[in-house]
């Protein structure tokens, strides 16, 4: 009997020493995947080479440089180049972190998968921009309107005016009869 106990408690405390053994390497992973993600910068351009922007895996801008060409821009077109320049940088970000959650952890990890769908859901794709969806396409959206079956009621037809009843009697009224009685 003391022979069984002593096996189930040496096996309990190697399951014990295996569990602790996966939560270290799970924690070194996690640390690994932490500053790997920490250490992810992206920099983009505009098409012209104008604007350039770097941001980090937050998403947050680390810089702007901005060439003398830029500066012969209106204001606003130049604010939303970078706007968009700044959404290119962003959207290549989910990319880069589920590689190395797939260099580290591995998508298997469900918080891992949850960290990266929501570097997607932060940083989507950037939208396009007028130059470039004029450029890949000479088609314009076109509308067409959809038949409908409804017609409105018929109004209903106009009744003549009426006549206005006398309020007080004159005597000169013949109304509609004669004066001759």
């Amino acid at each position: 009997m003391t022979e069984g106990i002593e096996r189930s408690i040496a096996d309990t405390e190697r399951m014990v020493r295996e569990w602790q053994e996966r939560a270290a390497e799970k924690a070194e992973k996690y640390g690994q995947l932490q500053q790997q993600i920490e250490q992810i910068v992206v920099t983009e351009s505009s098409r012209d080479g104008a604007i350039q922007v770097t941001v980090n895996s937050s998403g947050i801008l680390q810089s702007l440089e901005l060439t003398e060409s830029a500066s012969s821009r209106p204001m606003a077109k130049l604010g939303a180049e970078i706007m968009r320049t700044v959404q290119l940088a962003q959207s290549k970000v989910p990319d880069l972190v589920q590689q190395v959650v797939d260099d580290t952890v591995g998508m298997d990890d469900s918080a891992a998968a949850h960290m990266v769908s929501e570097s997607r859901r932060f940083f989507p794709e950037p939208p396009e921009d007028e130059e470039e969806q004029s450029r890949t396409s000479g088609l314009r959206e076109m509308e067409v309107p959809m038949e409908d079956d409804y017609e409105p009621p018929p109004k209903p037809p106009q009744q003549p005016p009426r006549r206005r009843p006398v309020e007080d009697f004159d005597d000169d009224d013949f109304g509609s009869g004669s004066f001759l009685r």
